[in-house]
């Protein structure tokens, strides 16, 4: 992100979130955003509030996040209104729909308490906000926030703060601040333009049903031989005001859409004509490490759920629960229809490889053969190497003083990479930036043709790993991986042969990258040699009888 569009924010942030919650909560009802009764809801109790954030260093630090993320926003929402405005250059704006919504879910807390690197929330690794501070001066401060250097998020608070005025954050289903997001529809030749908030209640389901609708096409019931399942969405069609053509829509017109059921990690509801039942579930996003801990304890069975009217709460701020016992218990036994319908039993299945990394979906492949031609394969679909127990043999050609990554897996905020720097061997685990757990050969290795060997062993997915690495098979270094990545290093990033594409794993040639092998590389093989098996519920033999 480019620092000039973050510098632009400089200052807006620094009375911090809380603050920042009450301003946009005031001017969302100053605009007729929300309903003028709308209240406004608290921060969870295990969130820090601005005012425990006291020491300069961490202020200062919390603040560039914020500033950086709202010139991320600017930046985006200008490249989409360059696509509008190509739209009036073309002279096809008139009769162009659009569908502009702002997010995919709430504001994410996977920043935790701030982050230079987003997947230590995803791999559930603890961390301080000391070691976050550390790992970010060694990559050049605060400047280095929003570069291709990090991967950085901030904190849980501000995602919170974002959301206002809901509760919570992204992966909670159960309240709005994790699902409900601004939409905006144009049609200059359809609906008349007004800046009139549309009350009825809708869901992302129902943007195709939409076009269908407009332009008259009927669900296909069998494509290619494979039956379709029914939309469960609605047109929204009957919102879009046009007093010139067509009386009957009209932007305050009753909401059609009468149920909508919400799962996500545990976390559930339903809503159902006005009314909304909920249950927080089991995780914590923006305690993941501590809540992750007793996800195998969870039984969904003892959640205790509320119920909100939100026709007259539109924040779900008062919980009727004690009130309406039996209202809750229809809606209780709606979600458990609704969920059967749509296949999202078992509730809080996604929460499996968080307790079991081991039986996440991998490739089914335990061995590879690469050579130079292997670039930007996705780190979702290369060997696990730093996960798991392996071995990667490199058959290589050296000139004296050799130089160039042999392979990279990852980027810069998390990775493993085998390289030469004048004719030594190095090797790095970039432990999510928070540690580098280095290897490298005391001295140069001969020019000429050479067997490269590095074995991985790793016993389980929380357990420290053993990194050795011969030549000709001689030793020449090892280290200590302290905490294994058992997930993924990044959501992006890739294996590469023979360069280091994307962001570099390694700081030693951060600024020589993509830095290219000056050798021939003959062969890379990796072999998977995991001990590791996939776990079996000593319950499931009884599921399955």
């Amino acid at each position: 992100m480019f620092k000039e569009w973050a510098d632009k924010y400089k200052g807006k942030f620094d009375d911090g979130w809380d603050e920042y919650q009450k301003r946009v909560f005031n001017n969302q009802k100053a605009l007729g955003w929300i309903p003028a009764d709308a209240e406004l809801t608290p921060r969870p109790d295990d969130m820090a509030a601005w005012e425990d954030i006291t020491d300069e260093e961490e202020i200062d630090f919390q603040r560039r996040l914020m500033e950086v993320y709202a010139g991320f926003l600017e930046h985006v929402d200008t490249q989409a209104g360059k696509v509008i405005s190509e739209l009036d250059n073309l002279g096809i704006r008139d009769n162009t729909l659009v569908f502009y919504i702002f997010g995919d879910n709430g504001a994410s807390a996977a920043g935790q308490e701030g982050s230079i690197s987003e997947l230590l929330a995803q791999n559930q690794i603890p961390n301080t906000i000391e070691q976050q501070l550390e790992a970010l001066d060694e990559l050049g401060g605060l400047d280095a926030l929003g570069t291709r250097k990090t991967e950085n998020i901030y904190h849980a608070a501000w995602s919170w703060a974002g959301d206002v005025p809901f509760r919570y954050t992204k992966l909670v289903a159960s309240h709005f601040g994790g699902t409900r997001n601004p939409m905006v529809i144009s049609w200059p030749k359809e609906i008349d333009p007004d800046k009139t908030p549309r009350s009825q209640f809708h869901h992302v389901n129902d943007i195709v049903p939409t076009i269908y609708d407009i332009l008259g096409i009927t669900p296909p019931v069998e494509v290619y031989g494979f039956q379709q399942d029914p939309f469960d969405g609605i047109s929204m069609q009957y919102t879009f005001k046009n007093a010139k053509k067509d009386a009957n829509k009209d932007a305050k017109a009753l909401g059609k859409k009468k149920i909508q059921y919400f799962e996500n990690f545990g976390s559930r509801g339903i809503y159902f004509d006005g009314w909304y039942a909920c249950t927080f579930g089991p995780l914590i996003p923006w305690k993941s490490a501590e809540s992750g801990d007793n996800l195998d304890k969870w039984d969904a069975s003892e959640d205790v759920w509320e119920l909100y009217h939100i026709t007259e709460d539109f924040t779900q701020k008062h919980d009727l629960a004690a009130q309406e016992p039996e209202r809750l218990k229809l809606m209780k036994q709606l979600f458990l229809k609704e969920a059967e319908r749509n296949k999202a039993f078992p509730i809080g299945g996604g929460l499996w490889t968080r307790i079991h990394p081991e039986d996440r979906i991998a490739s089914p492949y335990s061995s590879w053969v690469f050579d130079e031609s292997t670039t930007r394969m996705p780190e979702f679909t290369a060997p696990g190497l730093g996960r798991e127990s392996n071995l990667v043999t490199i058959e290589v050609d050296l000139d004296e003083n050799a130089s160039g990554v042999l392979y990279a897996l990852g980027g810069s905020s998390g990775g493993v990479s085998l390289f030469m720097d004048n004719g030594k061997l190095k090797y790095e685990y970039n432990m999510l930036l928070l540690d580098r757990y280095k290897a490298a050969s005391d001295s140069p290795i001969a020019a000429g043709h050479h067997t490269i060997e590095v074995e991985t062993t790793i016993e389980s997915p929380y357990s420290p790993g053993e990194v050795v690495i011969r030549v000709d098979g001689d030793e020449v270094g090892r280290t200590t991986i302290e905490q294994v990545v058992s997930g993924a290093f990044t959501a992006s990033e890739t294996f590469d042969v023979g360069t280091d594409l994307g962001a570099p794993v390694s700081l030693d040639y951060a600024d020589l990258a993509p830095f290219e092998f000056d050798g021939t590389i003959n062969t890379v093989k990796v072999a998977m040699t995991n001990s590791i098996e996939p776990y079996l519920s000593p319950l499931l033999p009884a599921f399955l009888d």
